[in-house]
């Protein structure tokens, strides 16, 4: 797929469905129930949990972007997640990365400390440590890549050959590159989860989620537990996060063009000890990346050569990036993982993470790349002062 193809799925995502007024852009369908055409004559849609028009537009055009065959829009992100966790049951194994969201670590410790599912958590960039995770005959391996937020990169084309063999579900969080930059299902994978209140709707407005699935049947089954559970997502978000999704392509490029200025200034820096960024030939990952991504991203963290006290006099040295959780929206924030996005974990899955106190993450938003990158260099020098 091409990204001309992409540009026309998003743009055209439901754009002249309207049979009733010929509207280009569809309505919003804010009913809560619909009738039914006689007794026992239920039609397309019954009620709003089980499903609306407004967000089967949403969640076919975000399929069609994944190559995949049946979209699920959900409530938020972390249900999108918590969705996939209803695939298992209490004597199956979940394999998860050691690094990370934050609230995807605690989602997942804490339904298994309630005998949800049983958990490993590994590195999974460790061979090792993925043999002895196969060699447990997981039910679901959860992927995230690049990982956040220090960007490693796992090999999602390996892993899903592997779980194939022994009969497992591969499950990857795209949020942080999109299916402009990376799919997939086109790698293996059998399910695709992402944070829509990221860069899918991308202006920092909607708080919702989708699970994409690589076959119909797999589609279905989480439809129906979404349905079950309820938290499949409003009409007026789908709406809202449609509108975002015409503009994605274009987004992500400028999102991915000031995020490479904002590397060179970073690397060699004097008062940086080291940048997490695929597009780095150093990063560990970078070959992966350039085989299996579209793109590098626009997400990238750094450790200053200080401490605590050198993020905080940082971070009030900058003009252009808000001091805020999430990412993807179109502006620019900053982020301290240790006390922001990953403070559910505790001290010592951090440090095992590779969690600093150190560490400084960004989400590089779209506004004058030039800008931000002299943004960026003066508050560095600010600490050589």
């Amino acid at each position: 797929m091409t990204k001309k193809n992409l540009s026309t799925i998003a743009v055209r995502g439901g754009i002249e469905n309207d049979g009733q007024y010929n509207a280009v852009v569809p309505p919003i369908y804010l009913s809560s129930t619909y009738a039914f055409e006689g007794f026992d004559q239920k039609g397309p849609y019954d009620y709003s949990r089980c499903g609306n028009p407004s967000r089967d537009i949403l969640a076919n055009t975000l399929a069609e972007l994944e190559q995949g065959e049946h979209g699920i829009v959900t409530a938020t992100g972390t249900a999108a997640i918590h969705l996939v966790c209803q695939l298992l049951k209490p004597d199956d194994l979940l394999v998860v990365p050691h690094d990370c969201y934050g609230g995807s670590y605690r989602l997942f410790v804490n339904l298994a400390e309630r005998g949800a599912f049983k958990l490993k958590v590994i590195n999974q960039t460790n061979p090792a440590e993925l043999d002895e995770a196969f060699a447990a005959k997981p039910k679901v391996i959860w992927v995230e890549t690049p990982s956040n937020p220090l960007l490693r990169i796992t090999d999602v084309k390996n892993i899903s050959a592997r779980a194939k063999a022994c009969g497992a579900y591969v499950a990857v969080d795209n949020t942080f590159l999109s299916p402009v930059f990376q799919q997939p299902l086109t790698l293996g994978a059998d399910i695709v989860v992402h944070s829509t209140t990221k860069y899918i709707n991308g202006h920092s407005d909607v708080v919702g989620g989708v699970v994409v699935t690589a076959s119909k049947e797999l589609g279905e089954e989480l439809a129906w537990w979404a349905n079950c559970i309820g938290i499949t997502g409003s009409a007026f978000d789908s709406y809202l996060t449609l509108r975002g999704v015409r503009t994605l392509v274009p987004r992500m490029k400028q999102h991915q063009e000031n995020s490479l200025l904002l590397v060179d200034v970073l690397n060699g820096h004097e008062a940086v000890d080291v940048v997490y960024h695929p597009s780095l030939p150093t990063h560990p990952g970078h070959d992966i990346a350039r085989e299996q991504q579209l793109g590098f991203g626009a997400m990238l963290s750094f450790e200053l050569k200080g401490g605590t006290d050198q993020v905080i006099k940082f971070i009030d040295a900058l003009h252009h990036f808000s001091l805020a959780e999430s990412l993807g929206g179109v502006e620019s924030l900053v982020c301290h993982p240790a006390t922001m996005t990953h403070a559910a974990m505790d001290e010592a899955a951090q440090l095992t993470a590779g969690i600093k106190q150190n560490l400084v993450r960004f989400s590089v938003g779209i506004e004058d790349g030039k800008e931000l990158a002299t943004d960026v260099k003066q508050a560095l020098d600010s600490l050589l002062d």
